[in-house]
């Protein structure tokens, strides 16, 4: 019988041989070891670990050390026939994936959903506008991708775009202020992932970006996976949730990538006014740093004006995120797009790393992409103007309902899809936190927003807003009848506090 020490060195000697275009180093320590064990290969994270330089990092040579010590040794045990088995081990995940956290999924597997089986439920939770078939795309969008599908459009594409698409994107978007050329498009499998591309591009383990709070949960889930550190700064709910730009200032340092904004915001159903878009670009530029403006609810403000950060300055570079899902209804089609706004060319060397970031996913939906130039073309005005119509007639029916809600307080909207409200815990009897709130409002009476400490802040629920106008009122008539149920019983605790030695 061959000695497991020796088994366990010809394993490692064989890997060792089989990567050694990459590394010559074999951990001289192994030969060293009096036990007789079998190393635990599946317990070792990468062939690097194995056959790493000394000098190459710590990690590679202690981490793997304390690894083999603490794992591989443990793992043994003998059977009654005395021979040495090996006890198999769970795989581990990567760092990378450990890092990943996506707070709405994670609410979703926390969250306590049972509702009411006598009463329907009404989810008011998912910024899909497609969900209940009273938002949809006109019918030029339908044709633009009907004929499209007519074409040589299967195959592979340029990374970041097909250029007529980005010339379309260019010359949709271009103002006089900010003209653009289909050079400073790129396009992205959906605008999530222009906010991955960047945020990757601009961020990095030494130097963090700036969020806003509340803020869209997957600003976070993206750079935690890729180990980008984030502050957070504030949005004030009692003025429109602007940026409190005191504190926006006070988390700038020397190791501060790129600021990140919202307008109009998801969650909060804010658009900035054009003045403040100015006060958030002049501390920009006071600090010589980039903007990332997630503008996927690009004019699609319905109360004031808002416009494009790329639109407002010379100065600042802007990496506008937008694309196809909610302003022409149709977030499944996966087409979204970076736009650059750069007047003195300080971008040349992110451009590069643009392109290079498009290519992890070798481009998005060709089908979808050779539609856009007539999409963009032939969407009829009317159907711009009839969404922020509807949109503002459902935010206009939760307020008039709720407003006079003693123990809730709704936000009004300037634009965007969703309406934040408050929740005042001192109004109720038996509610701590918006998160049981959300719980028992879905078990008493099947009504499901979502609660806002997945966005960063906590005591809030956000309602989306395209939800037809019955349901809308029934939830809100739900909402209300809940909170009476619920609300605080002031005699009883006066009663209390005057038995209370």
């Amino acid at each position: 019988m061959i000695d497991p020490l020796i088994r366990a060195k010809r394993c490692l000697s064989s890997i060792k041989n089989s990567v050694h275009l990459y590394y010559v180093y074999y951990p001289l320590w192994l030969q060293s070891f009096d036990l007789k064990i079998i190393i635990l290969l599946e317990d070792i994270r990468s062939i690097n670990d194995l056959c790493a330089p000394p000098n190459y990092s710590e990690s590679y040579s202690e981490a793997f050390y304390r690894s083999v010590r603490s794992k591989a040794f443990s793992k043994m045990n003998t059977q009654r026939n005395g021979k040495m088995k090996l006890e198999h081990s769970k795989i581990l995940t990567s760092p990378c994936a450990d890092r990943t956290l996506n707070p709405i999924r994670k609410l979703v597997d926390e969250l306590v959903i049972n509702p009411n089986p006598n009463k329907s439920f009404l989810k008011l939770s998912i910024g899909d506008p497609s969900v209940f078939g009273n938002f949809n795309p006109p019918p030029e969008v339908i044709k633009a991708v009907a004929d499209n599908l007519q074409t040589s459009c299967y195959g592979y594409v340029p990374a970041h775009g097909i250029v007529k698409a980005r010339e379309a994107i260019a010359e949709f978007y271009t103002t006089v202020p900010s003209p653009l050329n289909f050079e400073d498009v790129y396009i992205t499998s959906g605008c999530s992932d222009a906010l991955r591309v960047a945020l990757d591009c601009l961020g990095s383990e030494g130097q963090h970006i700036l969020f806003p709070k509340p803020g869209f949960s997957l600003y976070q889930t993206i750079a935690g996976n890729r180990g980008i550190p984030v502050k957070f700064y504030d949005l004030d709910p009692d003025n429109n949730w602007q940026i409190n730009l005191e504190h926006l200032e006070s988390l700038i340092d020397n190791n501060t990538a790129a600021i990140l904004v919202t307008n109009p915001s998801n969650p909060c159903g804010s658009a900035f006014s054009i003045q403040h878009q100015k006060e958030i670009l002049a501390v920009a530029e006071k600090h010589n740093l980039p903007i990332i403006a997630d503008e996927i609810y690009q004019d699609m403000a319905f109360e004031g004006e808002s416009k494009s950060f790329g639109e407002l300055t010379i100065n600042v570079p802007v990496l506008s995120c937008g694309g196809l899902a909610k302003r022409w209804l149709v977030p499944g089609w996966r087409v979204g797009w970076l736009i650059v706004h750069d007047r003195h060319n300080r971008l040349s060397e992110v451009r590069v790393g643009l392109t290079k970031l498009c290519q992890v996913i070798l481009g998005a939906n060709v089908l979808i992409q050779g539609a856009i130039p007539d999409i963009l073309a032939n969407t009829p005005k009317s159907f711009y103007v009839d969404t922020l119509k509807r949109l503002k007639n459902a935010a206009d029916i939760v307020y008039e309902e709720l407003k006079d809600v003693p123990q809730i307080k709704p936000i009004m909207p300037q634009g965007a899809m969703y309406m934040m409200i408050q929740i005042k815990v001192d109004e109720f009897e038996d509610i701590e936190n918006d998160m049981e709130f959300v719980e028992k409002l879905i078990t008493e009476q099947s009504v499901f927003p979502l609660p806002a400490n997945i966005f960063g802040i906590p005591n809030y629920v956000r309602l989306v807003l395209t939800v037809p106008e019955d349901i809308i009122r029934e939830a809100c008539k739900r909402i209300a009848e809940f909170c009476e149920d619920h609300k605080v019983n002031r005699r009883r605790k006066r009663s209390r506090m005057e038995i209370a030695p």
